[in-house]
């Protein structure tokens, strides 16, 4: 990408792919961009050129994704990429920080802007992940128990494990995959299934996917909500076909701090890179009413 350069980093002896751009005259806080499942900064391609203009932009890729590394052993989940995006804010960028999340990033995000307190300027979840603590309550009754068990049986097998992964990392089921999550497809090109696919070939790729089938729900988004001391904007892709968008909006409307700023766009649940003309102004707009800019 023209502007913005690899700035390779460690956490906790792993190595972490990074980005940045810091243009002369920076406006603002500078921005962390972080990436949902199965992406990488390379999902910010249309966004990192455009706020670098004005803002000091950051991305990385979390451990065990992208270009990151991918070791066995850690404890995968919102913990351990929480910690992440904490020790860059403090140890690379060392100044308020608006963090942009998508998906299991926007999770990552506000877990981290939540930690981060004053040092987080803001938080901008994109279509994001998480349970609510009312949508962690076990299923109860012996359907819903044997269905659990049987399922989770299932899945922790390592053969069909195995299937599955080497079926997702295909690049017709990668494309296939995009095709029903981006209401618009023209973006759904090449270099993004390939931006997807590479770091499938990675050895230790399998083992992360692996983990995905025991990923610990983390701590509830009400809760980070309660904790969150910035400013909160909420950017939907509502016709997302993964989630029910306009449901788990309303959720979060009961949730989120007041003050809280919503975006609503005719988009699926990658809104960033599907329509990235429409969330860049949403950004830059908000941004700019910001106390820090």
């Amino acid at each position: 990408m023209i502007g913005i350069r690899p700035e390779p980093w460690t956490h906790d002896g792993h190595g972490v792919h990074a980005l940045a751009s810091r243009p002369q005259q920076p406006q603002g806080p500078a921005l962390l961009l972080v990436h949902g499942f199965g992406a990488s900064t390379d999902h910010w391609r249309f966004n990192i050129p455009v706020l670098s203009e004005r803002h000091e932009i950051h991305a990385l890729d979390l451990l065990g994704f992208g270009r990151s590394a991918k070791p066995s052993g850690l404890s995968y989940g919102g913990a351990l990429w929480r910690d992440q995006l904490v020790a860059y804010v403090r140890e690379r960028i060392g100044r308020p920080t608006v963090l942009v999340g998508n998906s299991l990033g926007g999770f990552a995000a506000l877990a981290a802007g939540a930690a981060l307190g004053s040092e987080a300027a803001g938080v901008v979840l994109i279509n994001a992940a998480g349970p609510f603590s009312d949508e962690q309550a076990e299923p109860k009754g012996w359907g819903a128990i044997t269905k659990r068990t049987i399922g989770g049986a299932l899945l922790r097998s390592p053969l069909l494990q195995r299937l599955l992964f080497e079926n997702m990392r295909r690049p017709a089921v990668i494309r296939r995959t995009l095709n029903q999550v981006y209401i618009d497809r023209s973006n759904v090109d090449d270099e993004l299934v390939e931006a997807i696919r590479r770091p499938s070939l990675d050895p230790g790729a399998f083992g992360v996917f692996r983990t995905v089938f025991d990923i610990p729900r983390g701590q509830p988004l009400d809760e980070l909500f309660a904790e969150l001391q910035a400013p909160l904007l909420l950017l939907w892709g509502i016709r997302d076909p993964w989630i029910n968008a306009a449901g788990r909006r309303a959720a979060f409307q009961r949730h989120a701090p007041a003050g809280t700023k919503e975006v609503v766009l005719d988009a699926g649940h990658c809104p960033h890179d599907e329509v990235p003309e429409q969330v860049n102004a949403a950004l830059l707009d908000w941004l700019a009413s910001l106390p820090a800019a």
